[in-house]
């Protein structure tokens, strides 16, 4: 660290607080003489003080009071006088300190030092009266992407297409001299389109539904209701935003409360698909009850330099994910490869920060505090003296601001970038950068605008646009300089997606969501009576009109002489609870609102014999307020019958002040009172009677689980599924060594291989149809006559576990499976 200190005080040195302690008149005549010849102020001046001077002295920076943005600005005098004295290089401090004669004061640091003939270049400059290019500066650039603005479509000419997305393409092409690609095929576009928008390969049901269809709208048609399958579009869409907002299950901060899931929230948001604006404004203004844990970030353990804070990671976070604006290098110090300044970080992190934020550069305290500001001021102001949650709030003002147009740029662009595999700007997060196609960028992102931030509308306009459905144009290389787009780029399967889609081809998935996941996850059933009563519990029989807040206990025990194949719990607790079977825990405490119901899988947890079922609900808020708990656990054997209804009545048994190991099964709760019952599931005033008797008969998510919905697993890091301590916009394409390894001898690939063929053996008549079967699941497609004769071979007459398990593997190793096309 002191090494990385002193590297940068020595680049801060430059014209620093000693500027103007000039070379006395004896040391005047050992500097370098001035280049006899006319410089070039572009060819000869510009590049020395682009690779010596901008650093510190361009870019807005002014060391020591000297700024070298125009002519003008080096020119100018600092409280300690000119450095450039025109026609006069002799006595110019620039010259002084460039020449390097004074070792304690020299111009740029020791590692970078002028040659004697780039100083005579610069005094010849200064001696010829400093000429200065018109057009040239080393200001910091306007912000580009930036300013809100309408463009007009162009028009239809001719037979081309009305598509709004064609129209501007057909002009790019048309500029570019390219004659685009002809539509893939029906078969193809299904594929491709299944697996952007859900992430499942079509079935071959579904596929062989759509290439049917005789109608000559049916690709749009599959668009809108892929689109409209909400539920499967929210799981798939869940792992693009946990990469985004640093979301998981699991990892660094969970454990010790440094760390917050938000993905309740944001499973809802995308399943309802929330407005962005909307969307972007609870994210960063969350308040007690919002997702509060993209802006809380992550509480590290141990010592962390300034740049790893929680309001430091908000900073970096928000304007990355929502701007395009990389503020990693700014939060330690000026960036030396964009114009983001020390000063723009902190005030970001400030607008979070509990108190005024001291500059820190490079873990060195300046003694000054941060002015709190938006990264781009020219959309508005912040008030330093607010407090944090009007802060906050201000902020989310300013992001959905009409004339922040940076935020629906920032999202159309990752948008294309996610179903065309590359974006409009390159890389995603410098959207200082220039668009290959600005005004097409600009008609999308004005579009998102005017139709309510609508993000599955412009998922539509690019799903059915012909840029959209043309033949992948190239294989995973790195990226050209000089891009033209001819097509959607070749993609590999995310982890998400290879997983889902081993598990359409196995049969094998997960068994149990995770980050609360499930209750949001069950299918409603029919309402109708329940099997037993079930009926709303407390301590107190008054408690549905008003009790004082507090923590109360509950105990029920039975007995099992069969265990269940399926066994689920259905809750609804005033205000919330903790759930706890045979001593283990099943659910923690969350502050999901009371109406919404809770559903567990109670499975691993119970056994033959005695079994224990221990709450504890807590009625919140201030004052006398409702409280209740209304409980059903259905038990279903194999082929769902009946083993065992468990309800809440009076049977239960309640504390209010029960010790810690209160819900353990060996706990003696002779001394415990019984429930008081207050009223069935529609009492009111919860009113939950069709909606918990829907959800005790609807189908919990157990054993169906896709991969978007647990941690991850050997397989899915293998494949590039991130930690998510750090915000992941893009994952790798490029292959890697361990993936090779995973998926050649991995175990976690091999087990699920072995129990998928155990699954096909359970159903397999012979060798060819478990081929017919193997091929249409996982490639859309009938196989080849050699593919088939191959496979048949392999398989045999009479299938083995073994042979149906290197089927699969042969099939899921295939480009064509593993591949976006």
């Amino acid at each position: 660290m002191q090494r990385i200190v002193a590297f940068f005080a020595g680049l801060g040195c430059l014209l620093g607080p000693c500027a103007m302690a000039k070379l006395p008149p004896e040391r005047l005549a050992e500097l370098p003489p001035a280049v006899s010849r006319e410089v070039d102020f572009v060819k000869d001046v510009k590049p020395i003080l682009e690779a010596s001077c901008v650093k510190c002295h361009g870019r807005g920076k002014s060391k020591g009071g000297f700024q070298l943005d125009t002519r003008e600005t080096s020119l100018r005098e600092s409280d300690s006088g000119a450095s450039i004295l025109p026609g006069n290089s002799r006595d110019s401090y620039l010259v002084h300190l460039v020449s390097a004669l004074d070792p304690a004061e020299v111009m740029p640091d020791k590692g970078s030092r002028l040659t004697a003939e780039q100083v005579g270049i610069l005094r010849a400059w200064i001696d010829q009266g400093v000429k200065w290019e018109s057009g040239v500066s080393f200001a910091r650039e306007a912000h580009r992407n930036l300013k809100p603005g309408r463009v007009d479509i162009p028009a239809v000419s001719g037979g081309a297409s009305s598509h709004p997305v064609d129209r501007w393409m057909g002009v790019y092409w048309e500029r570019h001299g390219i004659a685009p690609g002809e539509r893939v095929d029906d078969r193809t576009f299904a594929r491709r389109v299944y697996l952007d928008v859900v992430g499942l390969l079509p079935t071959p049901e579904e596929n062989a539904a759509f290439l049917a269809d005789p109608g000559s709208d049916k690709r749009e048609r599959l668009v809108k209701a892929l689109l409209a399958d909400r539920t499967r579009y929210a799981q798939h869409w869940l792992a693009f935003w946990n990469d985004l907002l640093r979301n998981d299950y699991r990892g660094t901060g969970y454990i010790d409360s440094g760390r917050e899931q938000i993905t309740t929230w944001l499973y809802t948001a995308l399943r309802e698909n929330k407005p962005f604006d909307q969307f972007v404004r609870e994210l960063l203004d969350p308040g007690e009850k919002g997702p509060r844990g993209f802006t809380k970030g992550i509480v590290w353990r141990g010592v962390i330099n300034a740049s790893q804070t929680p309001p430091m990671q908000a900073a970096q976070n928000i304007s990355q994910v929502f701007l395009g604006v990389n503020l990693k290098c700014a939060s330690c110090h000026d960036s030396f490869i964009d114009d983001w300044q020390l000063t723009d970080a902190y005030g970001m992190a400030s607008i979070y920060a509990d108190e005024s934020l001291e500059l820190v550069q490079c873990d060195k305290p300046l003694g000054k505090k941060a002015p709190v500001k938006f990264v781009f001021p020219e959309i508005g102001d912040l008030v330093g003296t607010a407090s944090k949650a009007e802060r906050a709030r201000r902020l989310a003002d300013l992001m959905v601001s009409r004339d922040n147009g940076r935020l629906p740029r920032t999202i159309v662009n990752r948008l294309w970038e996610r179903f065309l595999g590359r974006g409009l700007v390159e890389p995603l997060d410098v959207m200082q950068n220039p668009a290959w196609h600005p005004e097409l960028l600009d008609w999308l992102a004005e579009d998102l605008v005017e139709h309510g931030y609508d993000l599955q509308r412009t998922m539509t306009l690019i799903l059915t646009s012909r840029a959209y459905q043309m033949p992948t144009a190239r294989s995973l290389e790195a990226q050209p300089k000089d891009y033209v787009f001819q097509g959607p780029w070749l993609r590999r399967l995310s982890a998400e997606q290879f997983r889902d889609a081993l598990g359409q081809l196995t049969g094998v998935w997960y068994d149990k969501p995770e980050g609360d996941l499930d209750r949001l996850l069950v299918e409603r059933g029919e309402a109708k009576p329940l099997e037993r009563d079930a009926l709303w519990i407390w301590s107190d029989p008054h408690a549905a009109s008003g009790v004082a807040p507090g923590r109360v206990q509950f105990r029920k025990q039975f007995e099992l002489e069969v265990m269940p194949e399926d066994a689920v719990a259905v809750v609804n607790v005033d205000n919330n609870h903790r759930l706890w079977v045979n001593g283990k825990s099943a659910r923690k405490q969350n502050d999901i609102p009371w109406t919404e119901t809770t559903v567990v899988d109670l499975k691993p947890f119970l056994k033959a014999g005695r079994n224990l079922i221990a709450v504890e609900a807590v009625n919140g808020g201030e004052g006398s307020n409702p409280a209740g708990l209304l409980f059903y656990a259905r038990l279903r054997g194999a082929k769902g019958n009946p083993v065992m209804d468990v309800g809440s009545d009076a049977s239960w048994l309640v504390s209010t002040n029960a010790p810690d190991d209160w819900h353990k099964v060996e706990f003696d709760d002779a001394g415990w009172g019984r429930a008081q019952t207050l009223g069935g599931p529609d009492l009111a005033p919860w009113n939950l009677g069709t909606q918990f008797t829907a959800t005790v008969a609807g189908k919990a998510p157990v054993g169906n689980v896709r991969a978007s919905l647990v941690a991850a697993d050997p397989l899915a890091v293998a494949l590039g599924r991130p930690n998510r301590e750090q915000v992941t916009s893009v994952r790798q394409q490029q292959p890697t060594m361990l993936q090779m390894l995973e998926l050649t001898n991995g175990s976690t690939l091999a087990g699920l291989l072995k129990r998928g063929a155990e699954k096909w053996m359970a159903d397999a008549r012979d060798g060819h149809a478990v081929t017919m079967g193997v091929f249409q699941r996982g490639l859309g497609r009938a196989p080849t006559e050699r593919e088939a004769a191959w496979s048949v071979a392999m398989l045999g007459e009479r299938p083995s576990v073994e042979g149906v398990e290197d089927l699969l593997w042969s099939v899921a190793m295939l480009p064509e499976f593993q591949f976006v096309h």
